[in-house]
């Protein structure tokens, strides 16, 4: 993965921060089987890699991606049933691996963001767009429906806006995407973008790793579900284990006596 080359790179950062880079800049970091399955492995490391606390996705070039590679699409227009449920599945299994990351994920996108793109803003954690990014979910424009990340994008954007943009193709704003809640935080340029994630890196740092993978595990555990005895009896599991844990106690006692956690770097 650390071959410039690869259509996506995986860079070590300071303090437990590690970038999955789109890397196919002259082409849009646009989706392909390859860069589909080289997404998939550099989750699957991050996600198992001990020292990484905190994911940033990000892309090279002017666009985060333009959706489908003409070539695949082309290619897979002439294959099989079959075989064109055995590709989508590939791009199922990439959003799932992304979604359930257990560290949080930070997506930064700039330029186009189309089709598949707008799916993985959706399984990101914390969105960071510039002023000028675009968002598109295209399919239809080609005679065919964002199936796959639909679980997600109506998610992030709801049923209403769903409706309405995968049936339209109709290109949204950074500032649509971020009143939609597809998109948390707006920025001028890219440069302001990176200063802006340098400082949620900052505020995420302060908080306990371990927390912050249960924190987002609780949302999956109560997102869409009735509040019943099941679900109140599930949460209060979750507070009870966490604060006899290893680090809710370490967190616990460093609040009482108004010391630095110990997962908190020096540089904070």
């Amino acid at each position: 993965m650390t071959n410039q080359d690869s259509a996506v790179l995986l860079r070590r950062r300071d303090a437990g921060v590690t970038e999955i880079v789109l890397n196919r800049p002259d082409k849009r970091n646009a989706f392909d089987d390859v860069i589909i399955q080289q997404l998939i492995t550099a989750i699957t490391e991050t996600d198992e890699d001990s020292e990484t606390k905190v994911v940033i996705l990000r892309s090279e070039g002017k666009h985060f991606s333009a959706g489908a590679d003409l070539g695949w699409m082309r290619r897979m227009a002439d294959n099989s049933q079959q075989e064109n449920l055995e590709d989508s599945r590939q791009l199922a299994r990439l959003m799932e691996c992304l979604n359930h990351l257990s560290k949080p994920v930070i997506g930064l996108v700039q330029g186009a963001a189309y089709g598949g793109a707008v799916g993985l803003a959706a399984c990101c954690d914390i969105v960071i767009a510039t002023e000028k990014a675009s968002f598109c979910l295209s399919e239809v424009k080609l005679g065919l429906i964002p199936a796959v990340i639909s679980p997600y994008v109506v998610r992030a954007i709801g049923e209403r806006q769903a409706r309405r943009f995968f049936i339209s193709a109709e290109v949204f704003t950074a500032t649509d995407a971020e009143r939609f809640g597809l998109v948390h935080i707006v920025c001028a340029d890219v440069e302001s973008m990176n200063a802006r994630c340098n400082e949620m890196l900052q505020q995420l740092a302060l908080n306990g790793p371990e927390a912050m993978k249960a924190a987002k595990d609780l949302v999956f555990a109560v997102s869409h579900k009735p509040i019943d005895g099941t679900v109140i009896d599930d949460t209060a599991h979750r507070i009870a284990d966490i604060r006899v844990g290893k680090e809710g106690q370490e967190g616990l006692n460093a609040f009482l006596n108004k010391r630095r956690a110990n997962w908190i770097p020096e540089s904070n």
